[in-house]
């Protein structure tokens, strides 16, 4: 299962996920970098990645046009690379779920609270 990270994601995290993501592309290193959601779509179908974002484009493409490719939708409003990265790691058998539902379209994965967090 590999990925295809948005352009909005850091393009050092395909090297971070490597062990879990083989294959694994960040938009930039695609060569697609500043190209239209619709080109993005089209490589990623091709080139059956799963399109992972925290941009709503692709998640409001995903309602429109269905999988593929399957969108993975990062509600982590301005989280960064670190937070995505344990987020992506953690989730790595929801994904993997998810990809091999044949009519799922889209995943929203969001950033939980660490327990230290919900300590009073």
């Amino acid at each position: 299962m590999k990925l295809l990270l948005d352009e909005n994601l850091s393009p050092r995290l395909p090297a971070l996920l490597g062990d879990l993501y083989p294959g694994s592309q960040q938009v930039e290193q695609a060569g697609l970098r500043g190209a239209t959601d619709s080109v993005v779509w089209e490589y990623a179908k091709s080139g059956g990645y799963v399109l992972v974002s925290k941009d709503n484009d692709f998640r409001q493409r995903s309602f429109q046009y269905g999988a593929p490719p399957k969108v993975v939708w990062l509600s982590v409003g301005n989280g960064g690379t670190s937070l995505i990265l344990r987020l992506l790691r953690a989730s790595r058998d929801e994904i993997e779920a998810f990809v091999a539902m044949p009519e799922a379209a889209l995943l929203i994965l969001s950033a939980r609270p660490s327990h230290d967090a919900n300590q009073g």
